[in-house]
């Protein structure tokens, strides 16, 4: 059901829960901004859900001790099989050209 969420939905969800792992930990705002280094209004706006950067968002899991929320979010890519049958890895995307159709 979370494929239909829309990303403010998400946020709000996302801030839900760092607030609530805030109060597990019985952290006020206060102290774990003093940790993570950034101001109250930061926390309160990624806590509700009404944006934030993603060094605050960092450095609120950095302070939480909750790193592999950071894993899960951006997980080590892994090998295609085809790159090891080419037995060449990619250096960068295919080009582009603008204004050419292309043909599938």
């Amino acid at each position: 059901m979370t494929a239909f969420l829309t990303p403010q939905e998400l946020a709000e969800m996302l801030g839900e829960n760092i607030k609530t792992l805030r109060l597990q930990k019985n952290n006020d705002r206060r102290s774990l901004c003093a940790q993570a280094g950034i101001s109250e209004t930061a926390l309160r706006n990624l806590e509700g859900g009404k944006g934030a950067t993603v060094n605050t968002f960092i450095r609120v899991m950095k302070a939480l001790n909750k790193i592999e929320w950071l894993n899960q979010i951006a997980p080590t890519a892994s090998i295609n099989p085809l790159h090891i049958v080419k037995n060449k890895q990619r250096q960068r995307a295919s080009r582009v050209t603008y204004g050419k159709k292309v043909s599938l």
